[in-house]
Parts: C-alpha cells; structure tokens; sequence
C-alpha cells in the first residue's frame, strides 16, 4: 500500500513493493468463495490465507506461519454461512483485514487478532476460547476492538464502542491497528449501502478514525481513508480533482525529468540513494489546487528520496540546494524535530533551470517504513528482550498492566485522563472530536524538570490541568521562561512554565478560564466545578467594580525648587520624583512649574512642544511624596497586611487605590509621604514581602 497514491490501478508506479514481488490487486470474492468451497490440506495453509502469508514473511522471513492457519480455520469455520451486505462471504472481510495490515508490515500476533477480530461480536466464540487457543495478547486485542452491545447501550453505542477501544489503545496500540484497517475495508466496499447510511459512516471517519490514523503514524491508511471520505462527502470536488489527475495523465510531466537529475547529481557525489516519484493522492492534489489555483505539472506528484543512515539524508540536501536552486520557504527539519506521530523526513522543494518546481522529500528507508506504516513498523512494541523472536506472540506478558506508550504522546494520555472525567456519552463523543481536530502539538518544560505533552495553541490554564489535575483550581499565576504572565497566556514550543498555586483551598477557577481553556480534561474540569459552585460561578462573571480608593486626610507639598521666582512647582504623578532622582521641569499652562524624572516620556513631549525648560533642584529636607505600584495575587486580608507593612516603615499613606481582581491578580496603587527619601528602596523590600505581592515598582 502507498501511502501517496490511493488508487494503484492509476498510478502503478506508487507501489513499487508490489511491482518488485510481482504481486497483483487480489481478488478477495474469489479467495472468500475458495476458502468455502475448495479442499484444503492439513498440512499446509489454506490457498485463500496464502496471499497474506506472502506479504507477512517479506517483513518477517522467519515468522511462524502455524498460528495464522489456526486462527484462519477458526475465522472461516465461525463465518462459514454469513454474507456481506456486497453478496461476499464474511470471510472475505477479516482476510483483508488481515492482507492491509500484513502488507503495512505487522507482526503475527496483530494479524492472528485481524483474523478473529470479528468472530467474538458475530459468531459464538467466546473470548475464553480465543484466550485457550492463541494466548492473553489475542484475547486482549480482539476484546479491545469488539464493540459494545447496542441492546445494552442503545443510541449510546458507537461513543461507548469507541470509548472502550481507546482505553484499549492505551494499553496496546495494535488494537487501533486493526480497527482502522476494519474502517478501511469498509470504506472500500460501502457503495451497497444506502447513501445516508454512507454519508453517516464516512463522517466518523473523517473526525475520529483519520485523525487516530494521523496520530498513530499510518500514513498509508489515513490517505486512503482520506480520499475514499472525500468521494462520498464530496463527489462533486472529487470529480473536479479526479478531472484534473485524468488531464494530467495525458500530459508530459516533469517530475520524471527531475528525478533523472536528481539521480544524476547524487551519482557523482557518491551517495548512494534510490530516487522515486510519489503521485499525491486525491486530497492532497485537492488541497494544492485550493491553495494555488492553476496547478503547474509538477504539482500531482512529489520526488522521494531513500537512503541509508540519518547524516545521507543531510548529504542530499546539501547536494539538492547546491545544483538546484531551493525554495527556502518549503524547507522544514522533521529528523532533528521529528512530528509527534513519529514522523521525520526533510522536506524541501528545488527550482530546475526550465523553471519547474519539485517538492523533495528525503528520508531513511526505516524512516520510509514508519512514515507509510507508523506504530504498525514498529511490530511488537511490547516485547521483551527476552521474549520471543520478532513476530511471535510474548506469553509471557500481561495484557491487563499499564504499559508505556510507544508513540511517545502527550495526546493519548491526555485523551485517557479526560475520558475518565466525562461519564455522558455526548459529552464524550462530542470533546473527543475537538481533541482530534488538534493536528499539532508542543512540548513545555515543567521548572521541576518534567515536560507536558500539549495542543498548540495551549495555555497556562491547560498547563496547570496538565500538570496538577483538579488541584489546578487553586491556580492563580503562572512564570513562563521566568517572567510573570496570566493563566491566559498560549504557549509555544519549548516554553518553560512555572505554575503558582494559592493557599487557601477553598480558591476556584473563574468562568473566563473557559475562554482561554483548549484541552478537554482543562474544559471538563473547569465546568464541572463551576456547576459544583453556582454562586462562585455567578460572582466571578459580575460587572467589573470600580477601583476601591483611600485617600488620606493630608496633602503633601513639593520639595523641589525650581528656578523661576514665585512659580509653584508640583511633581508629575506620572513619575513621582523623588530625591535624588535626576529631574527636569517644565514651564506648563498657568505658569506652574512641573517637575519629571528625566527619563520620563512625558519630558520627551514637553520638549518636542516646545514647553520652556526650567532648572530644578531638591531641597535640603529630606521628606518627599512617591507613588507605588503594587501587584499581587488576590487573597483574604491582603490589603490589610500591605498597609501594615507600610505603617511599620513610618512611612504615611496619603492616597490607595485597588483595582477589582483580574484572573486572581490585585493592582494596587499606593500615594506615600516619606519623612526620608532614602527610605525608599527599604520600604519596597518590606512591601514585596508581604505573602502574595510579586513586584512592586514606581509609577
């Protein structure tokens, strides 16, 4: 299977791996009728499982082959008699199945599961008796991908179904696998069904199965599903693009060209590569169209190019954008950051002399394989070392013990974690679908060490759910790269954030957080506390309150002297002098005499206006008037302790203002009488360490 080109009928050159083992398209009616009708000895395996034997053993040549002919038996004996909606014997299905995933290079217990994955939900074997013949991996697999019963669920079935499917992908990730391989098949052959029932199934396969294929790393699948959805919710965009592929065909294309010198370049530099072109399948081609408008020839189609090790890939390069000219926009780096679907190659694009532009796409032949095959390249990710060889089963684990996930995810984790938190069904089906629609993710650092897994776009406030669950309530500041920032704040890739929480347990979250909230266990969280607590909820979505303002019963006079006789003189709020700030007055309307510190941008103004200039200089007393700015995380009392700890400095408030709390945070405006101005800096020592106040500075 490619996973450029959906359909190999029209582009044979996409599926060179079958063109090399000469194998055609199989005939899967004709296999099904075969296995119920012709003999078949005992000692050999049936001719209609054959074919997957064939693509099984060209990744695992020493496979044990033995297991697949039980597992088949028991398949064709448990159908035997039922029939596709298509007229085929059911047969046909879990054989294809089994031949996409064998194709795409999965081990034999992921295929001995295909065979069976059907029989438990329509046949009478039981999972007992699938544990008795194949072991607790089997069992395990097919259990996860059975779905649930729709007389126990009703119209709940399909999300429940899925439900359990995933916290079954959690622990083994073979058992998404072989689902979407199911969906696939169906896909193939879902023109006997009527066209709402089509549009239906085609629907959850655009916004869950092509999604999970995504994320899973199955490229192969996910294109084809992907076209196949496109056909049925689109038939009218994909006769448009189905034209143009067909236009095309009859046309010269140039990427074969380009490759020939693509190959030639390498050639003489000794790198020894094998140099392919890709056809794109439907959607791309769609998509290209869409962005570009009139497409050029090289468009259908990208240049792929294989290699052995990781540094050959970077030799390519080089010897691409030294004989060709590139397109530095298109250049992107997924080996040193690889994708978090565990995708990497090097993409770039090159311009030829004739004027012709061709993506590159430049990858190891593993690499190659994981980005067709994704967690199916990976065979058994649970196995041991000691465990048995490559494409057997591992009897000696345990099916049922939480596992480490192979696909390194913060995604699969997260959607594990939240699964738990949302009991209705609708809920569920619903977040589940907004979580899929997340095509990217970052990484954050925790200031611990740690590292959390996110969706771009992500906030403080996911962070905070992430990190610390419900516990997250309390959250009432966050640093990010050590600077101080609002739970609202998004967070890029490689960010360091540092989650403050309060004290007081009875702290929650604000209903705003809602707004800035973009996963679900943050959003599911957050609303079940603030249905939990109506009255905290109501108080939090109020009409701002007006500054709370204090002004005490002295007015304080200026102790700087300027030089215009009989002028008086006052000191700017906007920067509240104090001695032995250097300042500079200017003459204003009145004839009054303002004075500012001399980096104030209000001096800048005064200047560029035309305000005359005046000599100023402090007087010998040492008192003066400043203005303070507070800034503190809200909490019982505060103010009084804030007050306190200036009153211990002898120091007089002539004016307070308290601006009303925003995300938990307190801006607090403070009008201050000093008997010594070289008090100053020991007076915002002993207000910074009050509990709660993170910065206090001048006005």
């Amino acid at each position: 299977m490619s996973a450029e080109a959906t359909n190999p009928e029209a582009h044979p050159e996409a599926r060179p791996e079958l063109r090399r083992r000469g194998r055609t398209r199989l005939d899967l009616r004709r296999l099904g009728r075969a296995a119920l009708l012709g003999p078949t000895s005992r000692d050999r395996l049936p001719d209609a499982i054959g074919h997957v034997a064939e693509a099984h053993r060209a990744h695992h040549p020493d496979a044990d082959l033995s297991v697949l002919r039980r597992a088949y038996l028991l398949a064709e004996t448990s159908h035997r008699g039922q029939m596709r909606k298509s007229g085929e014997p059911y047969i046909t299905h879990p054989l294809a199945v089994t031949l996409i995933l064998a194709e795409l290079g999965a081990e034999t217990t992921t295929l001995t599961a295909s065979l069976l994955h059907d029989t438990v939900e329509d046949t009478d074997v039981t999972l007992d008796q699938v544990r008795e013949e194949f072991g607790d991996e089997v069992r395990f697999i097919v259990d996860g991908v059975t779905k649930v019963e729709k007389i126990d669920y009703g119209a709940a079935a399909e999300p429940e179904t899925f439900r359990k499917m995933l916290v079954a992908t959690g622990n083994d990730v073979r058992v998404m696998s072989i689902k979407l391989a199911d969906r696939l098949h169906n896909m193939r052959t879902l023109g006997v069904m009527r066209p709402e029932k089509q549009a239906r199934i085609a629907k959850v396969t655009r916004d869950v199965l092509i999604p999970l294929a995504e994320r899973l790393g199955v490229q192969a699948l996910k294109t084809e599903l992907e076209d196949l959805v496109f056909a049925i919710l689109h038939p009218e965009e994909y006769e448009r693009t189905r034209a143009l592929i067909a236009a095309h065909a009859g046309e010269r294309d140039p990427l074969p060209a380009i490759a020939d010198s693509v190959r030639t370049v390498l050639r003489e530099a000794g790198i020894t590569a094998e140099v392919q072109v890709r056809p794109r399948h439907f959607v791309s081609v769609h998509r290209i169209a869409l962005k570009r408008g009139e497409l050029r020839g090289s468009d259908f189609g990208r240049i792929l190019v294989l290699v052995g090790e990781n540094a050959d890939c970077y030799a390519v390069l080089g010897e691409l954008h030294t004989c060709f000219t590139p397109v530095v926009s298109e250049f992107k780096d997924f080996i040193a950051t690889p994708k978090f679907n565990l995708y990497q190659s090097l993409h770039t694009a090159v311009a030829t002399p004739q004027g012709h532009v061709a993506e590159v796409i430049v990858r190891t032949r593993q690499m190659h394989r994981v980005a067709e095959a994704g967690v199916v390249a990976l065979g058994n990710p649970y196995a041991t070392a000691s465990s048995a060889t490559a494409g057997t089963p591992d009897a000696a684990a345990d099916p049922y013990e939480e596992r480490v996930d192979p696909t390194r995810p913060g995604w699969l984790s997260r959607l594990l974690d939240w699964q738990q938190s949302a009991p209705d069904p609708d809920t569920f089906w619903s977040v589940l679908r907004a979580e899929l629609a997340q095509d990217r993710e970052i990484t954050v650092f925790q200031a611990d060490g740690g590292t959390l897994g996110l969706p771009a776009g992500a906030s403080c406030i996911d962070a905070a759910y992430a990190q610390h669950g419900e516990a997250a309530h309390g959250c009432i500041g966050a640093r990010v790269n050590g600077r101080l920032t609002s739970l609202s704040s998004p967070l890029s890739d490689g960010d360091t954030v540092q989650l403050l929480l309060a004290q007081d347990a009875s702290s929650g979250p604000a209903a705003e957080w809602l707004d800035h909230a973009r996963t679900p266990a943050a959003r599911i969280a957050i609303s079940s506390w603030l249905e939990a607590h109506p009255d905290r909820a109501m108080a939090t979505t109020t009409a701002a309150r007006a500054p709370l303002s204090v002004i005490g019963a002295r007015g304080g006079g200026a102790n700087a002297v300027a030089d215009l006789p009989n002028a008086p003189v006052r000191l700017a709020g906007c920067c509240t002098p104090v001695p032995p700030d250097a300042v500079a007055g200017f003459v204003v309307r009145g004839g009054a005499v303002t004075v500012h510190r001399i980096h104030c941008a209000a001096v800048a103004q005064m200047r560029a206006v035309g305000r005359t200039s005046v000599a100023v200089h402090w007087r010998a007393t040492a008192d003066c008037r400043v203005t303070l700015l507070a800034e503190s995380f809200g909490r019982p009392h505060l103010l009084a302790d804030l007050t306190e700890a200036i009153a211990r400095e002898g120091v007089e408030v002539v004016s307070a203002t308290v601006e009303p709390p925003v995300e938990q945070r307190v801006r607090h405006s403070y009008t201050l009488q000093l008997p010594d101005a070289a008090g100053l800096p020991a007076l915002m020592r002993a207000m910074r360490n009050v509990p709660g106040v993170y910065d206090v500075s001048r006005a």
